[in-house]
């Protein structure tokens, strides 16, 4: 074999990086050239320099300060059961029936809805279809009226978990029907043996 007969190679090996001025990629330094955030590792993405006043997190509009971790979400109208005396007996209370008798503003109103407390006495017997806390639902009751929420969202999570109780109790029927079919398969094997 003769250096001219060898096979010529495409793929030149690895330069492997610190590893003295033999291995083809300098010394100490290693190709990063001398100090500095690139020669130590990667800078961040999000770095834009050291003035933290042009850099990018101050441009975001971020609420800064006081109150800057409070939920934005509009809280619904209060209103307390004092009011409600101005309604009619047997009335039943929502939103445009308050917004008729002029104790809600109606655009607020049907925006954020409005939350019953009990402050004050009833002595009027109505039916009350709003939210409302236990003051105002023990009161309510106590003057002769009655509340009529409407829970969709608890009956929707009690559907889902009586679904999820159906679905883990179906396999377990499933084991016992198999287990019925194998002994059935058994038995008709067993016959079948006993008749050869």
């Amino acid at each position: 074999m003769e250096l001219k007969n060898l096979t010529k190679t495409t793929q030149k090996g690895k330069k492997r990086v610190g590893r003295g001025y033999g291995s083809g990629k300098g010394g100490h330094t290693v190709g990063r050239g001398s100090k500095g955030d690139k020669a130590r590792g990667k800078v961040g993405l999000l770095f834009e320099g050291t003035k933290v006043k042009k850099s990018l997190l101050k441009r975001l509009p971020l609420r800064r300060g006081k109150g800057k971790l409070k939920s934005l979400k509009q809280k619904p109208l209060i209103i307390n059961l004092k009011h409600l005396n101005l309604l009619s007996k047997g009335t039943m209370v929502n939103v445009e029936s308050l917004v008729k008798a002029g104790l809600v503003e109606g655009k607020q109103a049907r925006l954020w809805g409005v939350k019953i407390l009990g402050d004050g006495e009833l002595k009027v017997a109505l039916k009350v279809t709003l939210p409302c806390s236990k003051s105002a639902q023990e009161k309510i009751e106590k003057a002769g009226g009655e509340i009529i929420q409407k829970i969709e969202a608890t009956s929707k999570v009690k559907e889902g978990k009586e679904e999820k109780k159906e679905k883990k109790e179906k396999p377990e029927e499933q084991k016992e029907e198999k287990k019925a079919k194998t002994k059935e398969v058994e038995k008709k094997k067993a016959s079948q043996t006993k008749k050869s």
